[in-house]
Parts: C-alpha cells; structure tokens; sequence
C-alpha cells in the first residue's frame, strides 16, 4: 500500500504531530470528503505500508522527527514557487522563500536527493507574472536546488470554477498552447540536463523539449526507494492525464492554511482556517470529528512488494 500524505493538504507542515500520533497508533481514520458517513480506518502498519509519499511546501516542522520513520520508507514532493503573499498569503509567515530553499537543501542532505522531488507547479501567468518572469525565477531556484535533487517537476495551472472565483482578483488568466511550449522551451534550457524535468497531469506533449509525462506516485521512484519491485496499477480515481499510481490519501480538503490562490482544495479560505483552529492532534482522522451515524470500515489493504521465488538450482 502507498499512503499519500497528502495532496489534499500539507500533513508535514501543518499536522506533523498529529501524523506522528497515528504512526504510533498504527492506524488512520479518513473520512469521505463525498459523504461523511463513510469511513475508512487505514492500517499504518510497516508491513503493509512500502511508501508514504509526503506533499508539502515546507518540511521544517517535521525533518528532526524523520528518525521515528526508521521503519518506512518514503519520499518528498516538495512544491517552490516563487510566488508572494498575494498568491500565497499563508504561506510565509516570519521567513521567506531562501528559507524554504534552505530547509529543502537540510531535507536532501538528511534523506538523499534522490527522496526529494522539487515541484515548481503550477507555473501561472498573470499581469504581473510574465514568461521571462518564470525563467528568472527558475533559473534562481535551480542554481540553489539543483545540487540536491535529481527531477523537477512542472504543470501548467487549471482554472477550475473554485479556482477562478479565488483567482479574480489577482487576474490570472489562461495559458495558450503555444506559451506553454515557450515555457516548456525555456525551462528546459535553464535547467541544460543539471536535473530532469517532468511534466504533471498535462494532456501536452513537452518531450520534444525534453519534458516527459512524469508521476507524483511514481512507480520507478518507489521501487527505488524499496530496493523491490511492486505490484501496482495507475489510480483510476485520478483524472486521465495523471500517471500516478494507487494510493490512499489520508488528508482532509479545506484544511490547509497556506491559502494559495490557486489551490483546488480549498473551498474557501475561511473554511480552511477554522478547521485547522478545531483540529485535535490526538484525533483519528484530521478534522477530527466524525459524526455519530457514520460507519467506520477497515479497509483491506497489504504490501505490494513481489516475493520472486528463488531458483533451488
């Protein structure tokens, strides 16, 4: 089972504590987000668990509290972008954007490169956010990153209808193919084979600039880590253009505080920030509350690794 932590929200720099009370309780509740009488309880058991994929935008408040992973295996998909704080109004409270590059250098020193993935996703354009505005920017990030990971990882941002309602009034508007292409074309040559670059969840084909389709939950990824081969398929739930893998996402949507403009978790801002005032860190599920008339099924779930049979001769 791989547990994906979390595209919903950011568990490593927001719930860290409340994540490590369930590693050692071995289990998680995850509600519904589509009917909240439904819920699943996840076993968290190192036999059953081979990957937690952690999602974040800061990974500070959890790095000296890795150890008590000792019995797991994981890796970061670790998002900076260079946005301010009218893009990203909860995200840099008393640092700043050098700081998180810093923390992302702490974090591949302590679990190697090869464990932290950067994302610089998504990439959008607006009155005050140009095209060449992107190459600077990335290629100051690339100088800083590039010597602890091996991959980046690039998207293009989707305005969804609660995405166009929280980014009014910032005036972000819709990329053409062809500036896509332009960006796609840059970036590549800014990055010049220092680290790969993968596209995320693009219906786009990018591999004549040397972009491939990548994946979040990426098989190749896990099996290295593992150090075994795996037996999985890719995510039906997710949409057609993603290419990652089964997962269980043990976060919750409105709950993140970052804010981000551009975010599809969010429903809206105040939502989020009240849920994460009544968050218990002691809670089986993130929210924390879970309704009287609600069904708690434990789900089934086992290790994906393939036991090859040794040859007696």
């Amino acid at each position: 089972m791989i547990i994906s932590a979390s595209r919903r929200t950011d568990i490593p720099a927001l719930y860290g504590e409340w994540f490590f009370n369930r590693i050692k309780e071995g289990f998680v509740d995850v509600v519904n987000p589509f009917n909240l009488k439904q819920v699943s309880r996840i076993s968290l058991s190192p036999k059953v668990v081979d990957c937690i994929v952690f999602w974040t935008k800061n990974a500070a408040p959890i790095i000296d509290r890795l150890d008590a992973l000792k019995d797991y295996k994981f890796y970061f998909q670790f998002t900076i972008t260079p946005y301010d704080e009218d893009v990203e109004p909860g995200l840099l409270h008393n640092q700043s954007k050098d700081d998180i590059i810093r923390t992302f250098q702490r974090l591949s020193k302590k679990i190697g490169r090869d464990k932290v993935i950067w994302r610089y996703d998504p990439i959008l354009l607006s009155r005050t956010h140009s095209i060449d505005w992107h190459f600077d920017q990335f290629a100051y990030f690339l100088k800083n990153l590039a010597p602890y990971t091996n991959r980046c990882v690039i998207s293009f941002l989707d305005l969804y209808t609660k995405t166009k309602h929280n980014t009014q009034p910032l005036g972000i508007r819709d990329i053409s193919v062809d500036e896509m292409k332009e960006l796609a074309l840059g970036i590549s040559q800014i990055a010049d084979g220092k680290i790969e670059v993968q596209s995320c969840s693009e219906k786009i084909d990018l591999e004549e600039f040397g972009i491939r389709h990548g994946a979040c939950i990426d098989k190749e990824i896990i099996e290295h880590v593992l150090g075994a081969e795996i037996d999985i398929d890719k995510d039906k739930t997710q949409r057609q253009e993603c290419g990652c893998m089964t997962s269980i996402d043990i976060g919750q949507y409105d709950t993140c505080t970052h804010l981000c403009a551009y975010c599809y978790a969010n429903f809206r801002p105040q939502i989020a920030v009240t849920n994460f005032r009544r968050h218990d860190p002691e809670a089986t599920s993130l929210l924390g509350e879970i309704r009287p008339d609600a069904k708690i099924t434990e789900r089934k779930v086992k290790s994906l690794k393939l036991i090859r049979q040794q040859s007696l001769f």
